[in-house]
């Protein structure tokens, strides 16, 4: 079955408008977090803490985006050293 020609121009913008539209939409960062946050939701602490290293990379790096992000980027990063610390010692909510 061979395509028309219509159909192979239309399938050719197709692939151009593709190529035009961000093909990702969260930040890599906001990425590592999310596994973070899976890896502490599965018991993985290991792994939850080699993610927080390279989360940590990632906010130390010279910084191309605004103060503002960096801000928020530093919060979180402390937001999730804090969720691991109480993953880690459940007994220490209890006192």
């Amino acid at each position: 079955m061979n395509a028309t020609s219509a159909e192979l121009a239309g399938r050719h913008g197709e692939e151009r408008d593709a190529a035009i539209v961000p093909r990702y939409s969260r930040r890599l960062s906001d990425k590592v977090l999310i596994a973070f946050h899976h890896a502490c939701d599965q018991g993985d602490f290991d792994v939850a803490e080699q993610l927080l290293h390279v989360l940590e990379m990632m906010v130390r790096r010279p910084d191309i985006s605004p103060d503002i992000n960096r801000r928020r980027s530093m919060d979180t990063l402390v937001a999730a050293h804090e969720r691991l610390w109480h993953l880690r010692h459940p007994q220490a909510a209890e006192t």
